[in-house]
């Protein structure tokens, strides 16, 4: 059984040092989201970093990352799976990493299409100058605001900002919940709270959109790879008109300002919420990250068609 051990932040620049070889990978292989939702664990292995993801009631192995002998890291992969009696799920592959299952494992696994969990990725200069007709309706949002509140600033998030944003965060929940009592924000809340925690070790980078002395946006990021990066959570008062995007438009211009490296900006996926992707489409993905799941054959059964 592989020798697993939850993440935790001191795994960081080494985890970093192996992401940063690799090519463009989806929002599940950011550090900071392995460090703030669910239950993750972490092992090294034959030059490779393992995961093993346990996540609303899911085992999932993500993808390994990592140098050399692939065969060898799986082979122990498909070994645990076996030694902890649970179906041996890869998840988080690209289409070349379906290739190399399947030359490695002829006919051995079944791969399905994720959707839901496929990232939209943004040129950031399409975010930051919202150029072109397409962008003709985002622009008069955001000019809207502009009219409405011509003082408004923005300022990086610092940790002397933390306990106003979490006051924010804590009435922002609070008028979503009366909007719709049944909803569940719990893990969102838990994982928002542990990003503001631990703000500086994970190196996230945030904003905040002010009128005055009032929020009306923040957004919190962090560096996925050379030229990529990661929107963990964006929030914005839902009854200023244009929050949204000028919270948008300025975190683009702000990173790109700081950063001018970074190319792309990954807004991570839609869950399959029907609102939150027409809300992603509407700003024109470059591209999307497409990711698929592989399931071991032999572990097939009734059950297993859903990641």
């Amino acid at each position: 059984m592989i020798d697993f051990k939850p993440i935790a932040l001191e795994d960081k620049a080494l985890y970093e040092q192996y992401l940063s070889a690799e090519k463009e990978l989806g929002c599940n292989y950011s550090f900071a989201n392995l460090f703030l939702w669910g239950k993750q664990n972490i092992a090294f292995l034959h030059n490779h970093i393992v995961l093993f993801s346990q996540f609303n009631n899911l085992n999932i192995y993500p993808y390994p990352l990592g140098f050399g002998d692939k065969k060898l890291v799986l082979d122990a992969i498909i070994a645990d799976a076996k030694e902890r009696n649970i179906p041996c799920k890869i998840s988080c592959l690209c289409a070349d990493e379906q290739d190399v299952l399947e030359v490695l494992y002829p006919k051995k696994f079944q791969f399905f299409f994720d959707r839901d969990s496929s990232d939209y990725v943004y040129a950031i200069d399409d975010l930051a100058d919202l150029k072109g007709r397409k962008y003709h309706r985002k622009r008069n949002h955001y000019n809207g605001f502009l009219k409405n509140f011509p003082n408004y600033r923005v300022e990086p998030l610092t940790t002397e900002h933390i306990p106003s944003v979490q006051e924010f965060i804590h009435q922002w929940y609070e008028s979503k919940l009366i909007e719709n009592p049944k909803a569940n924000f719990q893990m969102e809340q838990q994982a928002i709270k542990k990003a503001l925690s631990h703000y500086n070790a994970l190196k996230m980078e945030g904003l905040i959109l002010f009128h005055e002395s009032d929020i009306f946006a923040i957004t919190l990021g962090s560096r996925l790879s050379s030229n990529t990066f990661d929107v963990h959570f964006e929030k914005a008062k839902g009854e200023v008109n244009g929050a949204y995007a000028a919270i948008n438009c300025e975190f683009a211009r702000y990173i790109r300002n700081k950063y001018p490296e970074i190319q792309f900006l990954n807004r991570e996926e839609d869950m399959g919420i029907p609102g939150l992707r027409k809300a992603k489409e509407s700003y024109y993905p470059h591209h999307m990250a497409e990711k698929y799941w592989a399931i071991l054959s032999e572990d097939t059964n009734e059950n297993s068609h859903s990641a």
